[in-house]
């Protein structure tokens, strides 16, 4: 069979991922469990190197970067194209969902490793979406979704964190927070709901919470999906053209974009005043869905990789237990 890396109309990312299907492949055939996990974590090495430079450190929120001036339109890091971006993201959920199953046994077995994605942004930066291209391939059991609006009802009566303690991920389990406590900040800074004072001192309360749930096992990748003004107003635009899309319209997404200064120079701070070693931020471009899908995908990967678990062993006598089994 001609090997198809070797074409020489394939760009050098097709390449690169047609390597790692290939070594996926063998990975069928190992001869141990062990074996099995090493080729795998092999696999994902050799897929991150479709990037110039790891996302997680080009776009790591550092105290120089300025969240107004980033380029919604730009992919740093990622030479490829959309084909090349949807290919990479197939691979990568494929091996998501094996780390995922991985954490997961291990929760039920007492493991405190536990995930929890923040997925922030203006509104059609992309956020929905992220979540179903990425987990499309993860099993339901062991990821738990949940969005965020403006707080009502019982969450009234309670502290801001209580309705976010209640969404956290349990042992092994993987929690996506669409928008979250930083709206308790943002939000009442820009529309003045509350005295400034109230918010101002939510940003340490928020780095204790988080440090807090490092310590115990848990942790935290926050994004903010970054997309320019012309392709939020292009979205707007096809909400109002496509029937099957007036649902996703609101007219108070008229009035922040009313205020997208404002809601910069919030974010701007939440940034320089939350983003931690525990818990760092990353400002994601989002104009392109394929480039911020693809680097979503790549965050999760590496993370739950680095968690270098295996699997649970075995706590009974095997032999006793079949054993057992004949007499029954």
């Amino acid at each position: 069979m001609a090997d198809k890396s070797k074409d020489p109309k394939m760009t050098p990312i097709a390449k690169t991922l047609n390597k790692v299907e290939n070594r996926l492949a063998q990975g069928a055939n190992c001869g141990s469990v062990a074996e099995g996990l090493a080729n795998v974590a092999k696999a994902s090495e050799l897929l991150s190197s479709v990037w110039t430079l790891p996302p997680g450190q080009l776009l790591r929120f550092h105290h120089d970067v300025d969240v107004a001036t980033v380029n919604g339109g730009a992919t740093p890091g990622f030479d490829g194209n959309k084909e090349d971006a949807e290919r990479f993201i197939a691979i990568s959920s494929s091996e998501i969902a094996r780390y995922q199953r991985l954490m997961y046994a291990n929760g039920v077995k007492g493991s405190h490793h536990r995930l929890l994605i923040v997925l922030q942004g203006m509104d059609a930066s992309g956020k929905g979406g992220i979540v179903r291209h990425v987990f499309s391939q993860g099993d339901p059991m062991g990821m738990h979704y949940h969005g965020f609006g403006a707080p009502k009802g019982e969450e009234l009566d309670h502290d801001y964190l209580w309705r976010i303690k209640r969404e956290l991920p349990a042992n092994g389990w993987i929690s996506i927070f669409d928008r979250s406590h930083y709206e308790d900040i943002v939000m009442p800074r820009i529309y003045k709901t509350q005295p400034e004072e109230v918010w101002q001192s939510r940003y340490d309360e928020i780095n204790r919470f988080e440090s807090q749930l490092a310590s115990d096992g848990c942790t935290i990748i926050k994004i903010f999906l970054v997309v320019s003004k012309e392709e939020q107003k292009r979205h707007f635009l096809s909400r109002l053209e496509d029937s099957t899309k007036y649902w996703k319209f609101d007219p108070s997404d008229l009035e922040a974009r009313a205020r997208w200064d404002e809601y910069m120079a919030a974010w701007q701070d939440v940034f320089l005043r939350t983003s931690t070693d525990q818990a760092p931020w990353y400002l994601v471009p989002a104009d392109n869905r394929w480039y911020s899908r693809a680097v979503v995908s790549e965050l999760l990967r590496n993370t739950l990789r680095n968690m270098n678990m295996i699997w649970p062993p075995l706590e009974v006598d095997a032999d006793e237990m079949r054993r057992q089994l004949e007499t029954m």
